[in-house]
């Protein structure tokens, strides 16, 4: 193959409608698609051709857009709010180590107004642990399936079909926008209740179920980015102008269907 030609040399077909989007995973040969199906797909290359591994079901309409977390950058801290509490502490560690096994999380965004991140479970936890609804989330393929389950649903924001979202590389905050015309800005960060929640009027251990660890929260959002009209996509970009304030520094990327780009910083 020339340098200035390509060449095909996998056909995937496992949708069942158009596929709106594909994203390669950061660090792993994965590649993840979206589609009008309402499903996302996964697949890894095995031996000399690309198979599906995975089918995660949960969406009830069109799926738009989907993006990886990179695992290192969680934004979270075992010690994050000046807790003292051992037993909290060790329960934030298993966490953080249970991600670092489990590999990068997914987020996608679908015309049911929900923004979605998904996890996958461990190969040794197998079957010991199931996603926010109490079910897998998996259509098993072959020898090298995963079990991919959904961790949570993000606070809802968007009044109407949400065309992009965007998993920042370097803080963990995850943008997304819509045909709304609205940005929206979440953050992951350890629950108030330390992940325990009273379910009845007993004061025995029983009696007391344990929650997710973590939430999403709105840190911000704009509406009418591009005026009255939609945004068809945002993505996270590392800020080069003279104005940043650090190396680090990231802007939010819009597009619009005013046929303008615009830059966002979060102040």
């Amino acid at each position: 193959m020339e340098d200035d030609n390509f060449e095909t040399v996998a056909v995937l077909q496992e949708h069942e409608g158009d596929v709106k989007f594909v994203a390669w995973h950061p660090s792993e040969d994965v590649l993840a698609s979206a589609s009008y199906d309402d499903t996302i797909r996964l697949y890894r290359e095995d031996v000399d051709d690309w198979t599906a591994v995975a089918c995660l079901v949960g969406h009830e309409a069109t799926v738009w857009c989907v993006d990886w977390e990179v695992v290192e950058v969680s934004g979270l801290g075992v010690e994050d709010g000046g807790v003292a509490d051992e037993e909290v502490k060790k329960r934030r560690a298993e966490l953080l180590q249970e991600r670092v096994r489990a590999g990068s999380r997914l987020v996608s965004c679908s015309d049911d107004l929900t923004v979605r991140v998904w996890r996958r479970v461990p190969k040794e936890l197998d079957g010991a642990q199931v996603g926010r609804s109490g079910m897998p989330s998996i259509l098993r393929t072959n020898s090298i399936e995963e079990e991919w389950v959904e961790e949570a649903v993000l606070p809802k924001r968007h009044d109407r079909a949400i065309y992009a979202v965007s998993w920042s590389k370097k803080s963990g905050l995850i943008a997304s926008a819509g045909s709304d015309g609205k940005i929206v800005v979440y953050k992951e960060q350890w629950r108030a209740d330390k992940g325990v929640t009273d379910t009845s009027n007993g004061d025995g251990p029983e009696n007391r179920e344990r929650q997710p660890l973590t939430e999403w929260v709105v840190v911000a959002e704009v509406e009418g980015a591009h005026d009255v009209f939609e945004v068809n996509h945002v993505v996270w970009a590392q800020r080069r102008d003279r104005q940043r304030k650090s190396e680090d520094e990231e802007i939010i990327v819009s597009t619009g269907d005013d046929g303008e780009v615009k830059l966002w910083t979060l102040s």
